[in-house]
Protein backbone atom coordinates (compact mmCIF):
# COMPACT_ATOMS: atom_id res chain seq x y z
CA UNK A 1 0.00 0.00 0.00
CA UNK A 2 2.85 2.28 1.07
CA UNK A 3 4.69 1.80 -2.13
CA UNK A 4 1.49 2.08 -4.30
CA UNK A 5 1.00 5.53 -2.67
CA UNK A 6 4.49 6.57 -2.99
CA UNK A 7 4.51 5.86 -7.09
CA UNK A 8 1.40 7.87 -7.03
CA UNK A 9 3.02 10.69 -5.16
CA UNK A 10 6.11 10.26 -7.87
CA UNK A 11 3.81 10.69 -10.88
CA UNK A 12 2.03 13.73 -9.10
CA UNK A 13 5.05 15.43 -8.64
CA UNK A 14 6.35 14.89 -12.25
CA UNK A 15 3.48 15.84 -13.94
CA UNK A 16 3.90 19.30 -11.77
CA UNK A 17 7.13 19.48 -13.08
CA UNK A 18 6.48 18.71 -16.57
CA UNK A 19 3.22 20.81 -16.75
CA UNK A 20 5.99 23.85 -14.67
CA UNK A 21 7.76 23.12 -17.51
CA UNK A 22 5.88 23.62 -20.39
CA UNK A 23 3.25 25.87 -19.09
CA UNK A 24 2.75 29.39 -17.94
CA UNK A 25 5.43 31.79 -17.47
CA UNK A 26 6.20 33.50 -14.48
CA UNK A 27 5.64 37.39 -14.00
CA UNK A 28 9.47 37.64 -13.84
CA UNK A 29 9.32 35.74 -17.43
CA UNK A 30 6.39 38.18 -18.56
CA UNK A 31 8.27 41.18 -17.86
CA UNK A 32 11.27 39.93 -19.64
CA UNK A 33 9.63 38.97 -22.29
CA UNK A 34 7.91 42.80 -22.63
CA UNK A 35 11.61 44.09 -22.04
CA UNK A 36 13.24 42.73 -24.89
CA UNK A 37 10.29 43.62 -27.32
CA UNK A 38 10.96 46.84 -26.46
CA UNK A 39 14.29 47.21 -26.81
CA UNK A 40 14.11 45.12 -30.20
CA UNK A 41 11.70 47.19 -31.84
CA UNK A 42 12.65 49.90 -33.61
CA UNK A 43 9.19 51.76 -33.08
CA UNK A 44 5.56 50.78 -33.57
CA UNK A 45 2.17 52.04 -34.82
CA UNK A 46 -0.82 51.50 -33.00
CA UNK A 47 -4.59 52.43 -33.23
CA UNK A 48 -6.66 52.39 -30.07
CA UNK A 49 -10.04 53.30 -28.77
CA UNK A 50 -10.06 54.95 -25.57
CA UNK A 51 -13.27 55.66 -23.53
CA UNK A 52 -13.19 58.20 -20.68
CA UNK A 53 -15.90 58.04 -18.12
CA UNK A 54 -14.35 60.95 -16.15
CA UNK A 55 -17.03 63.93 -16.55
CA UNK A 56 -20.98 64.24 -16.83
CA UNK A 57 -21.08 61.61 -19.71
CA UNK A 58 -18.85 59.30 -21.29
CA UNK A 59 -16.15 60.76 -23.68
CA UNK A 60 -14.91 58.25 -26.70
CA UNK A 61 -11.25 59.02 -28.35
CA UNK A 62 -9.85 57.35 -31.78
CA UNK A 63 -6.11 57.30 -31.21
CA UNK A 64 -3.70 56.62 -33.68
CA UNK A 65 0.17 56.29 -31.83
CA UNK A 66 3.32 56.69 -34.04
CA UNK A 67 6.67 55.79 -31.76
CA UNK A 68 9.93 56.18 -33.24
CA UNK A 69 13.07 55.01 -30.97
CA UNK A 70 13.85 56.39 -29.24
CA UNK A 71 12.24 59.65 -28.48
CA UNK A 72 9.95 60.72 -31.57
CA UNK A 73 6.22 60.21 -30.49
CA UNK A 74 3.05 61.29 -32.83
CA UNK A 75 -0.43 60.42 -30.66
CA UNK A 76 -3.41 61.97 -32.41
CA UNK A 77 -6.69 61.86 -30.60
CA UNK A 78 -9.92 62.36 -31.76
CA UNK A 79 -13.42 63.03 -29.83
CA UNK A 80 -16.08 61.25 -31.51
CA UNK A 81 -18.15 64.32 -30.82
CA UNK A 82 -15.46 66.49 -32.22
CA UNK A 83 -14.55 64.89 -35.38
CA UNK A 84 -12.97 68.11 -36.71
CA UNK A 85 -11.07 68.86 -33.69
CA UNK A 86 -8.36 66.54 -33.49
CA UNK A 87 -5.34 66.99 -31.33
CA UNK A 88 -1.60 66.02 -31.67
CA UNK A 89 0.78 65.15 -28.98
CA UNK A 90 4.30 65.28 -30.65
CA UNK A 91 7.57 64.61 -29.41
CA UNK A 92 10.87 65.86 -31.75
CA UNK A 93 14.04 67.04 -31.54
CA UNK A 94 12.19 70.64 -31.13
CA UNK A 95 10.78 69.71 -27.86
CA UNK A 96 7.42 68.68 -27.30
CA UNK A 97 4.29 69.83 -28.34
CA UNK A 98 0.09 69.98 -27.93
CA UNK A 99 -1.40 71.13 -31.66
CA UNK A 100 -4.78 71.62 -32.40
CA UNK A 101 -4.18 71.74 -36.60
CA UNK A 102 -7.79 72.93 -37.87
CA UNK A 103 -6.45 76.38 -35.41
CA UNK A 104 -3.20 76.52 -36.23
CA UNK A 105 -2.40 76.71 -32.91
CA UNK A 106 0.28 75.04 -30.88
CA UNK A 107 1.88 74.59 -27.35
CA UNK A 108 4.88 74.07 -26.40
CA UNK A 109 6.12 72.55 -23.08
CA UNK A 110 9.37 72.47 -20.96
CA UNK A 111 8.35 69.11 -20.47
CA UNK A 112 9.96 65.39 -20.05
CA UNK A 113 6.42 63.68 -21.79
CA UNK A 114 6.22 60.91 -21.84
CA UNK A 115 8.42 59.94 -19.37
CA UNK A 116 7.12 61.83 -16.62
CA UNK A 117 3.92 60.19 -15.82
CA UNK A 118 1.62 57.22 -16.76
CA UNK A 119 0.60 56.83 -20.38
CA UNK A 120 -2.40 54.83 -20.70
CA UNK A 121 -1.78 54.71 -24.83
CA UNK A 122 2.21 54.27 -24.92
CA UNK A 123 3.56 50.85 -24.67
CA UNK A 124 7.15 51.97 -22.99
CA UNK A 125 4.85 53.46 -20.15
CA UNK A 126 3.15 50.95 -19.77
CA UNK A 127 5.76 48.67 -19.07
CA UNK A 128 7.63 50.95 -17.04
CA UNK A 129 4.49 51.29 -14.49
CA UNK A 130 4.83 47.51 -14.13
CA UNK A 131 8.75 47.42 -13.44
CA UNK A 132 8.30 50.45 -11.01
CA UNK A 133 5.94 48.64 -8.93
CA UNK A 134 6.99 46.36 -6.62
CA UNK A 135 3.68 45.34 -5.10
CA UNK A 136 1.89 44.37 -9.09
CA UNK A 137 -0.23 41.77 -9.31
CA UNK A 138 0.41 39.43 -12.30
CA UNK A 139 -2.49 36.77 -13.59
CA UNK A 140 -2.82 35.12 -16.82
CA UNK A 141 -6.20 33.72 -18.60
CA UNK A 142 -6.50 31.72 -21.79
CA UNK A 143 -5.23 34.84 -23.92
CA UNK A 144 -3.97 37.30 -21.92
CA UNK A 145 -1.14 38.21 -19.42
CA UNK A 146 -2.48 40.83 -16.93
CA UNK A 147 -0.63 43.04 -14.69
CA UNK A 148 -2.42 45.31 -12.00
CA UNK A 149 -0.60 48.22 -11.15
CA UNK A 150 -0.13 51.70 -9.19
CA UNK A 151 -0.56 54.65 -11.54
CA UNK A 152 1.69 57.67 -11.71
CA UNK A 153 -0.19 60.42 -12.52
CA UNK A 154 1.57 63.77 -11.24
CA UNK A 155 -1.51 66.07 -11.47
CA UNK A 156 -4.05 63.11 -10.56
CA UNK A 157 -3.95 61.38 -7.36
CA UNK A 158 -8.14 59.96 -8.24
CA UNK A 159 -6.55 57.60 -10.75
CA UNK A 160 -4.33 55.76 -8.83
CA UNK A 161 -4.66 51.74 -10.30
CA UNK A 162 -4.60 50.14 -13.37
CA UNK A 163 -5.25 46.85 -15.22
CA UNK A 164 -2.87 46.02 -18.12
CA UNK A 165 -3.76 43.45 -20.77
CA UNK A 166 -0.86 41.33 -23.04
CA UNK A 167 -1.19 39.24 -25.78
CA UNK A 168 0.01 35.90 -24.39
CA UNK A 169 1.46 35.47 -28.56
CA UNK A 170 2.69 38.81 -29.07
CA UNK A 171 3.17 40.37 -25.97
CA UNK A 172 1.11 43.58 -27.63
CA UNK A 173 -0.93 45.45 -25.49
CA UNK A 174 -4.68 44.55 -25.41
CA UNK A 175 -6.74 46.62 -22.89
CA UNK A 176 -5.63 49.14 -20.13
CA UNK A 177 -8.60 50.14 -17.52
CA UNK A 178 -7.49 52.60 -15.64
CA UNK A 179 -9.41 53.03 -12.02
CA UNK A 180 -10.38 55.20 -9.32
CA UNK A 181 -9.33 54.80 -5.55
CA UNK A 182 -12.80 52.41 -5.53
CA UNK A 183 -11.50 50.30 -8.26
CA UNK A 184 -13.83 51.42 -10.74
CA UNK A 185 -12.97 51.40 -14.38
CA UNK A 186 -12.63 55.64 -15.12
CA UNK A 187 -10.78 54.94 -18.67
CA UNK A 188 -10.49 52.20 -21.01
CA UNK A 189 -7.66 51.68 -23.81
CA UNK A 190 -8.64 49.48 -25.89
CA UNK A 191 -6.03 48.40 -28.74
CA UNK A 192 -7.42 47.56 -32.25
CA UNK A 193 -3.77 47.46 -34.25
CA UNK A 194 -0.48 47.00 -33.25
CA UNK A 195 2.38 46.94 -35.98
CA UNK A 196 6.08 46.77 -34.80
CA UNK A 197 7.50 46.95 -38.03
CA UNK A 198 6.74 50.19 -39.16
CA UNK A 199 8.08 52.60 -42.05
CA UNK A 200 7.82 56.44 -41.17
CA UNK A 201 8.99 59.12 -43.63
CA UNK A 202 11.38 61.98 -42.68
CA UNK A 203 9.15 64.36 -41.84
CA UNK A 204 6.30 62.44 -40.15
CA UNK A 205 7.14 63.53 -36.70
CA UNK A 206 8.02 67.49 -38.00
CA UNK A 207 5.53 70.32 -36.32
CA UNK A 208 5.08 71.31 -40.28
CA UNK A 209 3.69 68.12 -41.37
CA UNK A 210 1.00 67.49 -38.40
CA UNK A 211 0.23 71.37 -38.34
CA UNK A 212 -1.13 70.88 -42.24
CA UNK A 213 -2.55 67.73 -41.42
CA UNK A 214 -6.28 69.36 -40.89
CA UNK A 215 -6.56 72.53 -43.19
CA UNK A 216 -8.28 76.08 -41.57
CA UNK A 217 -11.47 75.17 -44.01
CA UNK A 218 -11.93 72.07 -41.41
CA UNK A 219 -12.73 74.48 -38.22
CA UNK A 220 -15.21 73.19 -35.94
CA UNK A 221 -17.45 75.90 -35.31
CA UNK A 222 -19.75 76.10 -32.22
CA UNK A 223 -20.25 79.96 -32.52
CA UNK A 224 -21.20 82.56 -35.89
CA UNK A 225 -19.40 85.71 -35.24
CA UNK A 226 -22.34 87.14 -37.50
CA UNK A 227 -24.69 85.65 -35.38
CA UNK A 228 -26.14 86.51 -32.38
CA UNK A 229 -26.44 83.11 -30.45
CA UNK A 230 -23.14 82.43 -28.87
CA UNK A 231 -22.93 78.54 -26.71
CA UNK A 232 -21.59 79.26 -23.63
CA UNK A 233 -20.58 76.21 -21.55
CA UNK A 234 -20.52 75.94 -17.40
CA UNK A 235 -18.41 74.31 -15.26
CA UNK A 236 -20.48 71.45 -13.18
CA UNK A 237 -18.43 71.19 -10.45
CA UNK A 238 -17.45 74.67 -9.23
CA UNK A 239 -15.31 73.41 -6.01
CA UNK A 240 -17.95 74.90 -3.97
CA UNK A 241 -17.78 78.57 -5.28
CA UNK A 242 -20.57 80.51 -7.19
CA UNK A 243 -20.97 82.60 -10.29
CA UNK A 244 -20.99 86.02 -9.40
CA UNK A 245 -20.30 87.70 -12.24
CA UNK A 246 -20.59 87.38 -15.99
CA UNK A 247 -19.13 89.92 -18.32
CA UNK A 248 -19.35 89.49 -22.53
CA UNK A 249 -17.26 91.58 -24.65
CA UNK A 250 -17.78 91.95 -28.35
CA UNK A 251 -15.02 90.51 -30.45
CA UNK A 252 -13.69 91.49 -34.43
CA UNK A 253 -14.45 87.52 -34.95
CA UNK A 254 -17.13 86.46 -32.26
CA UNK A 255 -17.22 87.11 -28.33
CA UNK A 256 -15.51 86.67 -25.20
CA UNK A 257 -17.10 85.87 -22.03
CA UNK A 258 -15.44 86.13 -18.62
CA UNK A 259 -16.65 84.38 -15.68
CA UNK A 260 -15.87 84.86 -12.25
CA UNK A 261 -17.03 82.50 -9.66
CA UNK A 262 -16.21 83.59 -5.78
CA UNK A 263 -16.42 80.91 -2.45
CA UNK A 264 -14.22 79.46 -0.18
CA UNK A 265 -12.12 78.87 -3.49
CA UNK A 266 -12.05 81.47 -6.39
CA UNK A 267 -11.38 81.25 -9.90
CA UNK A 268 -12.13 82.94 -12.86
CA UNK A 269 -13.51 81.31 -16.47
CA UNK A 270 -13.00 83.12 -19.70
CA UNK A 271 -14.38 81.43 -23.11
CA UNK A 272 -14.27 82.68 -26.95
CA UNK A 273 -14.70 81.68 -30.20
CA UNK A 274 -11.42 80.13 -31.28
CA UNK A 275 -9.39 82.25 -33.49
CA UNK A 276 -7.91 80.46 -36.02
CA UNK A 277 -4.38 81.77 -36.03
CA UNK A 278 -1.89 82.54 -39.03
CA UNK A 279 0.52 79.39 -41.11
CA UNK A 280 3.43 78.46 -39.26
CA UNK A 281 2.16 80.80 -35.95
CA UNK A 282 4.89 80.53 -33.09
CA UNK A 283 3.60 77.84 -30.36
CA UNK A 284 2.64 78.99 -27.50
CA UNK A 285 5.68 78.66 -24.63
CA UNK A 286 4.13 76.33 -21.63
CA UNK A 287 6.03 75.87 -18.21
CA UNK A 288 3.35 72.94 -17.44
CA UNK A 289 2.47 69.68 -18.43
CA UNK A 290 -0.43 67.80 -20.88
CA UNK A 291 -3.52 66.86 -19.51
CA UNK A 292 -6.11 65.11 -21.00
CA UNK A 293 -9.96 66.33 -19.82
CA UNK A 294 -11.52 63.46 -21.42
CA UNK A 295 -13.07 65.88 -24.28
CA UNK A 296 -9.40 67.56 -25.26
CA UNK A 297 -5.90 67.61 -24.53
CA UNK A 298 -5.25 70.61 -21.75
CA UNK A 299 -2.19 72.63 -21.29
CA UNK A 300 -1.52 73.12 -17.43
CA UNK A 301 0.19 75.52 -15.90
CA UNK A 302 0.48 76.06 -12.30
CA UNK A 303 -2.36 78.52 -11.51
CA UNK A 304 -4.15 78.33 -15.07
CA UNK A 305 -5.44 75.24 -17.42
CA UNK A 306 -6.25 76.00 -21.21
CA UNK A 307 -8.06 74.16 -23.66
CA UNK A 308 -9.71 74.13 -27.28
CA UNK A 309 -12.96 72.30 -27.75
CA UNK A 310 -16.06 72.51 -30.71
CA UNK A 311 -14.27 75.54 -32.15
CA UNK A 312 -14.20 77.18 -28.66
CA UNK A 313 -10.59 78.40 -26.15
CA UNK A 314 -11.87 78.02 -22.77
CA UNK A 315 -8.49 79.43 -20.33
CA UNK A 316 -9.46 78.66 -16.13
CA UNK A 317 -7.73 80.88 -13.83
CA UNK A 318 -7.32 80.91 -9.87
CA UNK A 319 -4.66 81.23 -6.99
CA UNK A 320 -6.79 79.01 -4.87
CA UNK A 321 -7.12 76.20 -6.45
CA UNK A 322 -4.92 72.95 -6.64
CA UNK A 323 -3.74 71.38 -9.57
CA UNK A 324 -6.00 68.75 -9.28
CA UNK A 325 -8.63 70.86 -8.83
CA UNK A 326 -8.01 72.59 -11.59
CA UNK A 327 -8.38 69.75 -13.65
CA UNK A 328 -11.25 68.69 -12.18
CA UNK A 329 -13.63 72.15 -12.68
CA UNK A 330 -11.67 71.79 -16.62
CA UNK A 331 -13.26 68.66 -17.15
CA UNK A 332 -16.88 69.31 -15.72
CA UNK A 333 -16.91 72.28 -18.37
CA UNK A 334 -19.97 70.83 -20.06
CA UNK A 335 -23.05 72.16 -18.72
CA UNK A 336 -24.17 74.51 -21.85
CA UNK A 337 -26.43 77.78 -22.37
CA UNK A 338 -27.38 79.64 -25.57
CA UNK A 339 -26.33 83.56 -25.01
Amino acid sequence: MKKSISIWLALAIGLVLLLSACGEKSQEDVVQKLDEKLEDMDGYKATAEMKMDTGQESQMFNIDIWHKKKDLYRVKLTNDQDEKGSQVILKNKEGVFVLTPSLNKSFKFQSEWPENGSQPYLYKSLINDIKKDSDSEFSSTDSHYVFKTKTNYQSNNNLPFQEIYFDKKTYAPVLVKVMDKDKKAVVEVKFTDFKTDPSFKEDDFSMDKNMKSSTTSDVPVSADANSDTFTLAFPLNTAGAELTEQKTIELENGKRVIMTFEGEKNFTLIEETAEVLPTMASPQAVEGEIVNLGFAVGALSTNSIEWQNNGMSFYLASDDLTREELIEVAKSVQGKEIK
